[in-house]
């Protein structure tokens, strides 16, 4: 089964749909606010429930996307509003793991800093969203994180023994942060190239100064 792009229909024509009340929509904005609840969760130490939030938050992060491709229901909202809450939702996650003792520094770090960096850069250049692409880097780079997340939390509730599920959350983990780094790199260079082609264009536009005799 193809999970990358799933529910791609062949050579169908998508339309891009400019409202935000689509299925997908709806979906990405529950997701996001199921958030504070796993942070609830994790703050009464009920580690068990809140793995299995967590496994469900990862889950429709694939689900908004098939149903959109499926049944023709790709926004202009959708394409900034998912890849936002899932890039929201990681960073939260992240710092309640290290908050609650679960996860490293290290794992925070790798995911915020190439954000906060490359929010930065887009905010200096565009004055908001770039608006580009999600990459399969990226979409590969999300999976990782979101399968070794809900493994690690399942590890700290299965306490003390399944040590394998440690390592197998970790070494996802690390081919996340990896993929994570990569993304950020693609979208810095295409944020680049964009604000670049915009700027040659605008001063293609600009009236050519009159000649001076």
């Amino acid at each position: 089964m193809k999970l990358i792009g799933a529910g791609t229909r062949g050579n169908y024509e998508y339309r891009e749909l400019h409202t935000f009340w689509t299925v997908p929509n709806l979906i990405t904005v529950l997701r996001f606010l199921a958030v504070p609840l796993f942070v609830w969760l994790i703050a009464r130490s009920d580690y068990l429930e809140a793995t299995i939030v967590l496994a469900v938050l990862g889950s429709t992060d694939w689900v908004d996307g098939y149903i959109a491709r499926r049944f023709d229901q790709i926004s202009s909202v959708g394409r900034w509003l998912d890849p936002l809450a899932d890039r929201l939702a990681m960073i939260i996650v992240a710092a309640t793991f290290f908050a609650a003792g679960i996860a490293p520094l290290w794992l925070l770090m790798a995911i915020v800093v190439p954000d906060a960096v490359l929010l930065v850069f887009a905010l200096a250049l565009f004055r908001g969203s770039p608006d580009l692409p999600v990459t399969n880097v990226g979409k590969i780079r999300t999976a990782l994180l979101l399968a070794g997340t809900p493994l690690l939390l399942l590890h700290k509730a299965l306490e003390p023994g399944h040590e394998w599920l440690q390592v197998l959350a970790y070494v996802l983990l690390v081919l996340g942060s990896i993929g994570h780094f990569l993304a950020w790199l693609g979208y810095m260079r295409a944020a680049w190239k964009k604000y670049r082609r915009l700027q040659e264009s605008r001063n293609d536009d600009l009236p050519e100064a009159p000649a001076h005799d």
